[in-house]
């Protein structure tokens, strides 16, 4: 290395230890002033070589990189959701469920739910490769440009990390840095932001990161994924990363029962508000890495962690009117104008009502003065209603018997709690809604097509029905209301690209009352085509896993209706994917067809994700307890002593992980 290339690697070295002492140990070592200095010295130098050049200098913090169309990647491990809880009946409920699914004694690692946008960083050999936003959870925006700029993402990892890894946080902005924003932004005329996550999460999508440079942006870091990263806990993990140089939250504690939890929730439901950042509650997680495992997921969610929501901010304000929605599957909902109040950092304006039980319940009226509440602090909802400030000419609310926009004669079915509307075929808001269902990133995913474009095109009668996209041409679409030819270009392309979408996916798109993607996959799998299913009896569809009486009667009546079979043969008439393709049958087999599998321990040659695949692969049921319904347990190292002793006493087979690859070969 020469003389050059020296100085500017110890320059290097010695802005990032500046970095690291002032932004996440909250320790500065050295004055502003000659930090600016030093840093303009490196930028000078590398300059003038720009042979030496490294992406993760620290000069790459200041931005100017112009990002206009933000590349949607694929994470590597899925971004789950967290199931929320509200009380200690609930906690205890989840606590229950997790003693029933794992052996020994249980830890959790309690840690601050921090209000801002998710984001997961990769990092390669110690260095910052990609930075990606939840997104859907299986894909997100590659926003690398943007977060480069934020001084709490370590650019280049100190210490022992492993070679490859993700990790997970939460780009927040602090309440000072918000306050500052909004001060400069009032004193040039300009509206003030509404809220400091909304503005974190708009900050991520900036095209020029040299702006999102000067916003106080930080990141706080909490969970790790990867392979091999030879870490056993949750706890060890936030102290791996901390020692890695990643800002990671020091409240975090150990709790030894759900008693521990509450004293740490009940503490921060109180000094939250000392804190410098939005938190909204609480991530309580099972602390040993192998005991996650064991508990898996949901289609949703991780088994193993639990969100904790502080209670929500109320506020009142008066109901003006009571309006009614119509969704893509005819469900009515009633919804409350109001008068626009400031509520967690919003303006509200509407919330639901939910139903006609809920108004007659509570006894809702036009005119009333309500109490607001952001149900999980997002979407606002009516808690009651203040009598005493009632008018003294206030009639009782009467629940529409008409659909608002078709004026067809609403329907409610014994035990539902929604009225319908049952003009299918014939009510815009179900046609539009069932179209941009259709087109949605987790179903067909159309590029260049969005829920306003689908309104116009049904509006202009250009198409009526999903099916009709796929006959769309650029000459309809381009004198549409913001509609260039390049958007027109793209639309068109996006829709010939998602004939490419599997089938499973396609299914789900279809918008069968009941099928969401969890279920959309079990029939896909089971019956790997479209026309299986279409022929398939409710007693049939009943058998198929986790398939109940509802869902069978919903997907026998979509079927039984001559529309919806004539825009199925239209589709596949477009060459749109009606049935598994030869790549996703290739090992599909039925040699575990009934048998229900119960997978523990850990394993050597294959991963536990792997066996659970090669189960269902072959016809199988994981499970993730044991029963007299087991067909047999497949055992690992550690198998716990409780499951053992369970399955000896039910005289369950216990296989190693060997003897169940012979098995399937």
């Amino acid at each position: 290395m020469n003389t050059v290339e020296q100085h500017i690697q110890d320059l290097r070295n010695e802005l990032r230890e500046h970095n690291y002492n002032y932004y996440i140990l909250d320790n500065a070592t050295i004055s502003d002033y000659d930090f600016d200095i030093k840093l303009k010295q490196l930028q000078e130098l590398e300059a003038k070589h720009p042979e030496f050049f490294d992406a993760n200098s620290p000069t790459q913090r200041v931005g100017g990189e112009v990002t206009k169309n933000f590349e949607t990647i694929p994470h590597e491990h899925r971004m789950y959701s967290l199931d929320n809880s509200y009380s200690k009946e609930d906690l205890q409920d989840w606590e229950m469920r997790i003693k029933k699914l794992v052996d020994g004694d249980v830890q959790y690692t309690c840690e601050l739910k921090y209000d801002g946008a998710s984001i997961s960083l990769t990092y390669k050999d110690g260095k910052l490769v990609k930075a990606v936003t939840r997104g859907d959870g299986f894909q997100g925006d590659n926003v690398t440009a943007n977060i480069k700029t934020i001084k709490s993402v370590p650019l280049q990892l100190k210490g022992d990390y492993p070679p490859k890894f993700d990790i997970r946080g939460e780009i927040v902005l602090p309440f000072d840095g918000f306050n500052k924003m909004n001060e400069e932004r009032i004193e040039i005329g300009e509206e003030p932001y509404r809220n400091p996550r909304n503005t974190a999460s708009g900050s991520l999508k900036l095209q020029d990161s040299a702006e999102v440079a000067k916003r106080p942006l930080e990141c706080l870091l909490y969970n790790l994924k990867g392979a091999n990263l030879e870490i056993q806990t949750q706890f060890e993990s936030l102290d791996k990363a901390r020692q890695w140089g990643f800002k990671v939250p020091k409240a975090a504690k150990l709790a030894n029962s759900i008693h521990e939890v509450l004293e740490f929730v009940a503490y921060w439901d109180v000094h939250r508000h000392d804190l410098p950042y939005e938190t909204d509650g609480v991530v309580i997680k099972v602390n040993n890495l192998q005991q996650q495992e064991e508990l898996g997921y949901t289609a949703k969610a991780p088994r193993w962690a639990m969100a904790y929501k502080f209670k929500a901010e109320q506020v009142s304000t008066r109901l003006n009117t009571i309006t009614y929605q119509v969704g893509r599957t005819g469900a009515i909902t009633p919804v409350a104008n109001l008068e626009p109040v400031e509520l967690a950092g919003t303006t509200v304006k509407r919330a639901s009502l939910h139903n006609a039980d809920q108004i007659k319940k509570l006894d809702i009226r036009e005119g009333d003065e309500v109490y607001v509440e952001k149900g999980g602090e997002i979407i606002p909802k009516v808690l009651g209603v203040d009598l005493s400030k009632r008018p003294i000419d206030s009639e009782p609310t009467c629940y529409i018997t008409q659909c608002p926009e078709c004026k067809t004669e609403l329907v409610r079915q014994e035990g539902e709690a929604q009225h319908y509307c049952p003009n299918y075929n014939g009510c815009n808001p179900q046609i539009i809604g069932r179209i941009q269902h259709f087109i949605s990133r987790k179903a067909m995913d159309i590029d260049g097509l969005g829920g306003e474009t689908v309104a116009l095109l049904v509006n202009e009668t250009l198409i009526t029905n999903y099916s009709d996209l796929y006959e769309l041409t650029k000459e309809q679409v381009i004198p549409l209301e913001r509609m260039a030819e390049k958007s027109a270009d793209n639309l068109i392309q996006g829709i010939e690209q998602s004939k490419n979408i599997p089938f499973e996916r396609v299914l789900y798109a279809l918008g069968i009352r009941y099928v969401g993607e969890t279920v959309a996959k079990k029939l896909a799998k089971h019956y790997k085509s479209i026309d299986a299913i279409a022929v398939a009896s409710k007693e049939d569809l009943v058998n198929v896993d986790e398939i109940g009486i509802k869902i069978a009667e919903s997907v026998t009546a979509f079927f039984t209706s001559e529309d919806n079979i004539n825009i199925i043969n239209r589709l596949k008439g477009f060459g749109v994917q009606l049935e598994m393709s030869a790549e996703q049958l290739i090992g599909q087999t039925d040699k575990l067809k009934g048998d229900i599998i119960v997978v523990t321990g850990v394993f050597e040659s294959i991963s536990r994700n792997e066996l659970k695949k090669l189960i269902e692969d072959n016809g199988g049921k994981v499970s993730s307890s044991i029963s007299s319904k087991t067909s047999y347990i497949v055992a690992g190292n550690n198998m716990g002593p409780s499951k053992k002793e369970k399955a000896e006493k039910l005289n369950i087979l216990l296989i190693n992980e060997n003897e169940f690859l012979q098995k399937i070969k």
